[in-house]
């Protein structure tokens, strides 16, 4: 059997994925979420080998395809399973190369590590790591749009390109029986949820900073809107 052209075959897989993601209707974030989590997992790489075939089997059978058609969905199947199954993993930045990153590229790139140290991390940590995740999701859509030489990019670069890590890393350093041994009136652990807290509504009024122009945008329109056409 002969397998189709690799850019034929990489089309085809690109549009199986976006026909699957419109289908099951997830959005472009939660597909930047998923890659990002996965890191080449056998799990991550079965439920996409599955979903990319599904959606496969489904564009063939609403196009109706034909005896022909039908063994090239068999085949462009197998050549989708084979580049999912042996794609090599994609590495996860160090904090130094987050520290190079562009501004645009930082939020996923600094999400995808933090994502990596989730199991060095205490449980009561990982339900704030998943805020600061979201957070960092909708900041890499408003991050693409601001000028790197602005002061709301360098203090964003400057609070998730190093004090992130840097926070994380320092509890990393502290040896495991002792981040439940109080110091101070807090434990390392504690002090851990309640810094990633602080880092998490810092994210948060930042963002709602960005979108503030775009607010008032749709606000003015909307009152423009109903002054011209309720008022007739």
């Amino acid at each position: 059997m002969t397998l189709p052209p690799s850019h034929d075959t990489d089309a085809a897989i690109a549009g199986a994925r976006a026909a699957a993601d419109r289908v099951s209707g997830r959005g472009v974030l939660t597909v930047q979420r998923r890659a990002r989590r996965g890191r080449g997992g056998a799990k991550a790489r079965l439920a996409l080998i599955a979903a990319v075939n599904g959606a496969i089997l489904l564009a063939a059978a609403l196009l109706g395809v034909g005896l022909f058609g039908g063994v090239a969905a068999i085949m462009v199947m197998l050549a989708a399973t084979l580049a999912i199954a042996f794609a090599p993993a994609t590495p996860v930045p160090t904090p130094e190369r987050l520290a190079r990153s562009e501004l645009k590229a930082l939020p996923a790139q600094t999400a995808r590590w933090l994502d990596a140290q989730r199991p060095a991390l205490p449980a009561p940590a990982l339900a704030v790591v998943d805020r600061i995740e979201q957070r960092l999701d909708t900041l890499g859509v408003q991050l693409a749009a601001l000028d790197e030489g602005s002061p709301a990019a360098a203090d964003m670069r400057r609070l998730i390109g190093e004090q992130l890590p840097d926070f994380v890393r320092d509890y990393a350093r502290v040896p495991p029986d002792l981040r439940r041994t109080a110091r101070g009136g807090r434990t390392p652990d504690q002090q851990l949820v309640e810094g990633l807290g602080v880092i998490e509504r810092e994210l948060a009024a930042t963002s709602e900073q960005l979108a503030q122009g775009d607010l008032d945008a749709l606000a003015t329109k909307r009152r423009y809107l109903e002054i011209k056409y309720e008022a007739e």
